[in-house]
């Protein structure tokens, strides 16, 4: 699925004849794109689907491994909903750890041996879904547009009894947003100010729903202030940063969805 503004064809590209290739003209958002995609593949009659966007770099043995994993945790456990790896970003400090949400601050699992490991939630990029319980947990919100359509996803399936595994044994190499951003010696994604708009609007719209639990929401809640200071003092141009992060989190109260 190809958001580009850019209409082009296959042949264009110098893909397959094999790959099903669709290019929607416009940014119509992450959200719409997986949805277009995971329809096609349902109806051929597959019962997985693997994830990835432009920032990643899948080796060979993640493709084969990724859906050996999910169809044996799958013949354990029905409710399996999603299996993906533990992404390696080299410009944030190399493997990142699996999360569980905590109290005020979320709870880090370094992806150590090879069993699988439940977690709260994983990034979109590098996992593989579980279709044959698609229907039931339902599609990516495409009103969320971008960021956080991974983690309302996996919110919204374990508050319907699935299961979201990591798999620790498992690399993705994956870029996490434009160049980072140095505070204090520490690293922080760098995005455009629209994207912040989107991060605050959709946590903000997130932390207002009642499915999704208040242990994510006690650690947004500390995350967004400091969030607003990074970006509007350490992300140029300053002003607009800081503007579309206030302006997403007014659209967030007052429930302004879809694209900006």
């Amino acid at each position: 699925m190809d958001n580009s503004e850019e209409r082009v064809t296959a042949t264009d590209l110098g893909l397959d004849s094999s790959i099903d290739y669709l290019a929607n003209g416009a940014n119509l958002g992450i959200a719409t794109a997986l949805n277009q995609g995971v329809a096609r593949l349902i109806a051929k009659g597959h019962t997985c689907a693997l994830l990835f966007d432009q920032d990643s770099e899948p080796s060979a043995a993640l493709l084969t491994e990724l859906p050996r994993t999910l169809l044996a945790e799958r013949a354990r456990d029905a409710r399996v909903a999603i299996v993906g790896p533990a992404y390696e970003d080299a410009r944030l400090g190399g493997v990142a750890p699996f999360v569980r949400f905590g109290c005020l601050k979320l709870q880090r699992i370094v992806p150590v041996g090879t069993q699988p490991v439940e977690v709260d939630f994983l990034i979109t990029s590098g996992s593989c879904v579980n279709l044959r319980v698609w229907h039931h947990i339902g599609p990516m919100e495409e009103a969320l547009f971008i960021d956080f359509v991974d983690l309302e996803w996996c919110i919204r399936a374990k508050s319907k009894g699935y299961v979201v595994l990591g798999a620790p044994a498992l690399r993705l190499a994956h870029e996490l947003g434009g160049e980072p951003v140095r505070v204090f010696g520490r690293a922080y994604p760098g995005h455009g100010p629209v994207r912040h708009y989107y991060i605050f609007r959709n946590a903000v719209a997130l932390i207002l729903r009642g499915y999704v639990p208040w242990r994510w929401k006690s650690t947004e809640l500390v995350k967004l202030p400091c969030r607003l200071v990074i970006y509007g003092l350490f992300m140029r141009p300053r002003l607009t940063h800081l503007r579309l992060s206030l302006l997403g989190i007014w659209h967030g109260l007052i429930g302004r969805a879809g694209a900006l």
